[in-house]
């Protein structure tokens, strides 16, 4: 639908959805939610299957009060000298083969019980982040804690587990089995994990099994992928001996399975984005011919794609979101920690204009952010899905909610008096519905730009008043489930 003033025209649409057809209007802006069927029916208590989109994680199990003698758990996931350096070797040369000549120091290797690789954003927790990755390699060796701001998750998997996959071919044992057991532990915010969890999916799609299961030392500010699966809301301040803590941990861990979302972003040409790490330019750009199109599409289009595993929004909380992260890469003497990052969000929210994004049921209602929700976690540990009463899921036409459905649940936060009540968890967002795809489609008028995130990572979309833009939202296949 189309309005008078021809701020922002929004339409939203999902493949599966709650049962109801909800048309949205407002005098800034108009927006139309198209439903299909229901996913399952409550009375009969069916769970919708996860048979896509899934990614290992492995839970954080309670070791508190356990004293872990350093040389044990060195013992346990320390890899041997020569691939240690033939893994280095060869994403300095970006040469899977460059390591081939350390060869000769692998007679009588054994390989590691559980050899751990991490990956370090050293910008996240305050100034803590280089003091941790001394720490870290102190624990470990420095060849297996990677600086992300040096060697990005991609260039690992090309060279680095290129490498042990070369060496394997050859057949170095150590090598094979190495790769085999390895696990990565991640430590950063939402969106670093993030970023490396899509890099990793990668693996799956070229057919080199097993894709490396992921844990978590929580650095960021929200966290909420660590908190979802064991790990904690936030790294504690005795973090020297957590840190021993946490390598142990992610040795002792069970895998879980978590959805993974793939996101196409499709937008007229000209256009120029910043996008984050979680986004890359693609050429393959081919919308659901399944969900209406309202506008004209253009002759060419510019098209990014990425991969996100807690939610993705728009609206007013990504606004904040950027303006955060806009300020921190300004000013980072400002963000120190978690307790001050919340602090400057906090006053983002109170004071910053934000960006207006009606949704309307009805016309007394509208939401100023539009949020799909796959963990249980959002906004620091926060649930604004609610745990909805059985009575309440039969009504609205939806099922309990779990990280490895299949669905998104899809919710809208109203005004700001609002998003705060939902944030102190004394009420629940406005529940729109559960999905398995998504399509938002997007056009300005007296709006040039919208702001959008995806699992913390904040940016700026420009908006066009004559073509559309589409972001489409599916379950990520991986082929081996």
């Amino acid at each position: 639908m189309k309005n008078n003033s021809d701020n922002i025209i929004f339409k939203f649409q999902s493949s599966v959805a709650s049962s109801n057809t909800l048309p949205f209007s407002d005098s800034a802006s108009s927006a139309n939610f198209d439903s299909m069927d229901s996913p399952s029916s409550v009375g009969d208590s069916i769970r919708v299957a996860a048979r896509y989109s899934v990614i290992d994680s492995f839970r954080g199990c309670g070791l508190s009060g356990i004293r872990i003698d350093k040389e044990e758990l060195k013992r346990v996931i320390l890899l041997p000298q020569y691939l240690r350096l033939a893994m280095r070797d060869s994403i300095n040369s970006k040469d899977p083969n460059a390591g081939d000549h350390h060869l000769e120091g692998a007679e009588n290797a054994e390989s590691p019980e559980c050899p751990i690789i991490v990956f370090i954003n050293s910008r996240s927790g305050g100034r803590h982040g280089p003091e941790l990755k001394e720490r870290l390699q102190e624990l470990m060796s420095r060849e297996q804690v990677f600086d992300l701001s040096a060697v990005k998750p991609h260039e690992f998997i090309q060279y680095g587990l290129g490498c042990l996959e070369k060496l394997a071919e050859q057949g170095d044992q150590c090598a094979k089995e190495v790769r085999e057991k390895m696990r990565i532990v991640v430590a950063g915010g939402d969106g670093t994990v993030g970023w490396v969890l899509g890099s990793l999916g990668e693996l799956d799609k070229q057919n080199r099994e097993p894709v490396p299961p992921v844990g978590i030392i929580p650095l960021g500010t929200g966290n909420d992928l660590s908190r979802s699966f064991g790990w904690g809301g936030s790294f504690p301040f005795a973090w020297k001996s957590a840190v021993k803590r946490s390598l142990h941990r992610a040795t002792k861990g069970p895998i879980c399975r978590l959805d993974s979302w793939h996101v196409l972003i499709s937008m007229p040409p000209g256009v120029i984005v910043d996008p984050p790490h979680s986004l890359k330019p693609t050429e393959e750009c081919a919308l659901d011919q399944g969900l209406d199109v309202e506008s004209q599409l253009p002759e060419k289009v510019t098209c990014y794609e990425g991969v996100f595993y807690n939610y993705f929004s728009i609206g007013m909380d990504a606004q904040v979101a950027y303006g955060f992260h806009h300020l921190r890469n300004e000013r980072p003497y400002l963000a120190q920690g978690p307790i001050s990052n919340k602090i400057i969000y906090s006053g983002y929210s109170c004071t910053q204009g934000w960006f207006f994004t009606p949704c309307m049921s009805d016309p007394s209602l509208s939401v100023r952010a539009i949020v799909a929700l796959n963990l249980h976690s959002y906004g620091s540990g926060r649930h604004p899905w609610g745990n909805l009463k059985p009575e309440y899921l039969e009504k609205k036409g939806f099922v309990e909610a779990h990280v490895d459905d299949g669905l998104l649940e899809i919710f809208g936060l109203k005004q700001g008096w609002h998003a705060s009540f939902v944030m102190v968890e004394l009420i629940s967002a406005k529940h729109i519905a559960q999905a398995a795809a998504i399509r938002l489609e997007i056009r300005g008028g007296e709006w040039k730009q919208a702001y959008m995130q995806m699992d913390g990572e904040p940016w700026k979309q420009p908006i066009n008043n004559e073509f559309s833009s589409f972001v489409e939202i599916k379950r990520y296949l991986f082929n081996h489930l």
